[in-house]
């Protein structure tokens, strides 16, 4: 029988190349053992045949950014997968397993709420969202308990503090008479519910609609997309 190798082995062989630049290509879905693409430079192989995309390249692997549709039950570990990403996702990004590791979140959602999450591997993306918050607005809806007056709407688009920092006002409309649309700029937890509870107002529900010029559109409950490189929040 003919020892085993190291898929990587294989692949400087048949290229040539060196030992790195072979882990670089099985690493970026280039290479197919028996017609399926494998993404481990361990793999051990035999006499299977190995086919290396033409396309094959070296070239710095670009960090992901995902945006997902968080439903009631939360974010849970491996809620970023190949499994749920959204059908009609036009990225036309080529899933790697190595496109669903160190991803960080950023802009969480409060407890209960539901809507758009961003996740990423580019700390540009991190910086944007965080540390330029006060750039990026934010698109909330709002189901409430009770019809809203016009009073209540009026201190409702009042500046709150929150946990002794003063927040900027945010925008708020109505809807509908127990539907509102929240626009605001901040990276606050709990800055939507402590609106409310300051105007006597009962939430029921709150959503993420808009991060800066990303719209969750329709994409489903517990489903990803990636974010193209041609599209900026």
């Amino acid at each position: 029988m003919t020892e085993p190798l190291r898929l990587a082995k294989r692949v400087a062989e048949l290229m040539p190349c060196s030992r790195r630049e072979a882990e670089l290509y099985i690493e970026g879905g280039w290479v197919r053992v028996d017609g399926k693409v494998i993404e481990e430079p361990q793999f051990r192989v035999t006499g299977e045949t190995i086919v290396i995309d033409s396309k094959a390249n070296l070239e710095e692997p670009e960090l992901m950014t995902f945006l997902y549709h968080q439903p009631t039950s939360g974010l849970v570990e491996g809620a970023i997968s190949l499994d749920n990403r959204a059908s009609d996702d036009t990225s036309d990004i080529r899933p790697l397993k190595r496109h669903f590791t160190k991803l960080s979140m950023v802009l969480p959602l409060q407890t209960g709420a539901t809507g758009l999450v961003v996740m990423t591997q580019d700390w540009r993306v991190s910086r944007k969202l965080v540390d330029n918050a006060i750039t990026v607005e934010q698109e909330y809806v709002v189901e409430v308990a009770a019809d809203v007056s016009p009073d209540v709407l009026k201190q409702l688009n009042h500046r709150v503090s929150l946990r002794g920092r003063a927040l900027p006002a945010a925008k708020v409309s109505l809807q509908s008479e127990r539907r509102l649309r929240v626009a605001l700029k901040t990276t606050e937890l709990g800055q939507i519910a402590e609106m409310c509870r300051n105007a006597g107002v009962s939430v029921n529900a709150i959503r993420r609609l808009r991060i800066g010029r990303i719209a969750m559109a329709k994409l489903p409950p517990g489903q990803w997309r990636y974010l193209p490189p041609g599209e900026r929040f």
